[in-house]
């Protein structure tokens, strides 16, 4: 973190000083949340939470070298703090401040799917010719955007940055904290569509990303969407369209999918045409990729080097990882699943030359009113693709069940249930996709499978 002394931070966000002035010059270089991380020249965010409250351990952080606190009541204690309204809110005025320090280019990246996969294939690509800083993990909302901020090094050359809302207004706060000179948006899906409504209002808070972007910012869109193909400018500035259909401005040309082996393609753009090797499952990621060729075009990268980032992209835990056993090839994308994701994902295991696919699918979140009609859609596309087997978990899975004809399936009351009956089951050589809502914990059954 670039230093920020505690005056800099009281004046960001209009807060109360308590302590001896002397203090104000003291610097802080970490800014944390949480009270086991708080160390020399911290700075301590006391929250207060459904489950416990921050202010308890602020006498803990003193005594592990924290050097100033920010509450919403003093407390009697030795440590300088800055009292403020809402701590939530005053860290994201400290990120505007600290954001503001910066003169780099910043990539805001969001969409209903593929957000953390295309922000680690833009961190490969761009490593190539910068030095990258990019959110870790999930801290892509209100809370975990300024964390990510504070992370950022002095001599970071460019910063990529996941956005992820749930409800309108959501995105425009992001926007005004990351101040985006680029928005990559890689498409819009059924999700959130509790407090949503449907795709046009996920189009719609998606979209809220540009309210704050740079004015000589740039838009990216994948433009195989059909709802982001429709935004044809923003205050006069026209999106680049990415994809793997050719009406886009640089489009991907699939030649020869080999499952976890990587997909052979053709990138056309600037009337040119490179091949290139994308190490990743699911025709999805080539579209993927493609966002980070358009943008590393556009930031003076060479051809060499983006074919270098791309062939070097890995993926993680969770996230269409593949995992090989000796008796099955497991597909772990575990982390969070809604219905354009699950298409995607079974799309991806049909690709596989294992003589049966399996898949185990899980509870859908947060999809409004629709939710019992999408769970029967998904069981739908799962028997029209071929799917062999569909195992279930959850109240809302269940429905899937209903639409099999030709798929054999399972359903089961909880995760312990199916794997306890996974060797009856399955069969060795099965390719097996592992899919649900954070929420169903179905990294037991990942874990439970590969050992």
């Amino acid at each position: 973190m670039k230093a920020l002394t505690i005056k800099e931070i009281l004046e960001s966000c209009g807060g109360e000083f308590f302590g001896e002035e002397k203090h104000l010059n003291t610097k802080v270089t970490s800014i944390v949340t949480d009270s086991r991380k708080a160390t020399k020249d911290s700075m301590f965010v006391a929250i207060k939470g459904e489950r416990s409250d921050g202010h308890k351990f602020v006498g803990s952080t003193y005594e592990n070298g924290a050097v100033c606190a920010l509450v919403e009541e003093a407390l009697d204690c030795p440590i300088p703090q800055i009292k403020v309204a809402s701590t939530l809110n005053a860290v994201k005025d400290i990120a505007r401040y600290y954001r503001s320090l910066f003169t780099i280019p910043f990539i805001g990246v969001t969409g209903s799917v593929g957000k953390t996969s295309t922000k680690e294939m833009l961190s490969a690509v761009l490593k190539e010719k910068f030095k990258v800083h990019k959110t870790q993990g999930n801290f892509n909302n209100e809370l975990g955007v300024p964390l990510t901020l504070f992370a950022m090094e002095e001599d970071a050359e460019v910063a990529i940055i996941e956005m992820g809302i749930s409800d309108f207004g959501e995105m425009t706060r992001l926007s005004s904290i990351v101040k985006p000179d680029f928005c990559v948006i890689t498409n819009i899906g059924c999700c959130h569509l509790e407090f949503l409504g449907d795709r046009d209002g996920v189009l719609k808070a998606k979209t809220e990303m540009f309210t704050h972007m740079q004015g000589d910012g740039k838009i990216f869109l994948c433009g195989d969407d059909d709802k982001l193909s429709t935004v044809k400018e923003y205050k006069g500035i026209k999106p680049v369209f990415y994809g793997l259909e050719s009406k886009n401005d640089y489009y991907a040309e699939i030649i020869e999918n080999n499952s976890d082996l990587g997909i052979k393609c053709v990138l056309h753009y600037e009337d040119k045409k490179i091949p290139v090797t994308v190490p990743a499952i699911g025709n999805h990621m080539v579209a993927n990729a493609m966002a980070s060729v358009a943008i590393g075009r556009t930031m003076g990268m060479t051809d060499e080097e983006i074919v270098r980032g791309i062939e070097s992209y890995k993926t993680i835990s969770g996230r269409n990882n593949v995992i090989n056993t000796e008796d099955y090839t497991v597909i772990d994308d575990c982390y969070n699943a809604n219905p354009t994701s699950t298409k995607a994902s079974i799309d991806t295991i049909m690709n596989f030359k294992n003589p049966r696919k399996v898949c185990i699918l899980g509870d859908m979140k947060e999809l409004g009113k629709e939710e019992v009609a999408l769970h029967k859609e998904v069981g739908a596309y799962a028997e029209k693709c071929g799917v062999d087997v569909l195992l279930t978990v959850g109240d809302l899975a269940r429905e899937m069940q209903s639409q099999l004809k030709s798929t054999t399936g399972y359903h089961f009351e909880s995760n312990e249930e199916l794997i306890s009956n996974l060797p009856k089951i399955l069969n060795k050589g099965d390719a097996v996709l592992i899919k649900a809502s954070h929420s169903m914990h179905f990294e037991e059954i990942v874990k439970a499978i590969t050992g």
